[in-house]
């Protein structure tokens, strides 16, 4: 992994998945990476002022924002090390309100091509229901060889 060094994620005493610090918008948002492999990351979020619409309910772009960086990990889980990914496609459907608290996020590949990989991601409130379903489309991009 380029930029910041990645560190080895460990859970329980088992090593999962090398994972890059959480910056940027992902550490202003407080989301954590709580398990990562190729096949399955999951991530929490303590939903808090930040991250709530004016009628104190989690704010539907929090949902996605937190969806997408999930989606984005699992998806540079299943790429060649020799390429990246973005995001050129989401569709989002939401099914409850939820409250502030504790968010669970678990993304999952449907579908990992050499062009394309597609991830969703279930979003679950502090309840322990489903609370949103994101589905994205992530382009492999090659990098362009140094030199």
């Amino acid at each position: 992994m380029e930029g910041a060094a990645a560190h080895q994620l460990t859970i329980s005493g088992k090593h999962m998945a090398a994972i890059r610090p959480r910056t940027n918008m992902p550490e202003h948002f407080g989301i954590r990476i709580v398990s990562a492999d190729k096949d399955k990351v999951i991530g929490e979020i303590d939903a808090d002022e930040r991250h709530l619409n004016n009628r104190g309910i989690v704010h539907g772009g929090a949902y996605m924002a937190f969806a997408d960086d999930i989606g984005g990990t699992t998806a540079g889980l299943n790429i060649p090390p020799e390429s990246t990914t973005t995001t050129v496609e989401s569709k989002s459907n939401f099914f409850r309100a939820t409250p502030p608290g504790r968010l669970t996020a678990v993304s999952v590949p449907l579908h990992v091509g050499r062009r394309t990989i597609v991830v969703q991601t279930s979003i679950y409130g502090p309840d322990g229901k489903l609370a949103a379903l994101v589905s994205q489309t992530q382009l492999v991009i090659p990098r362009a060889p140094k030199g």
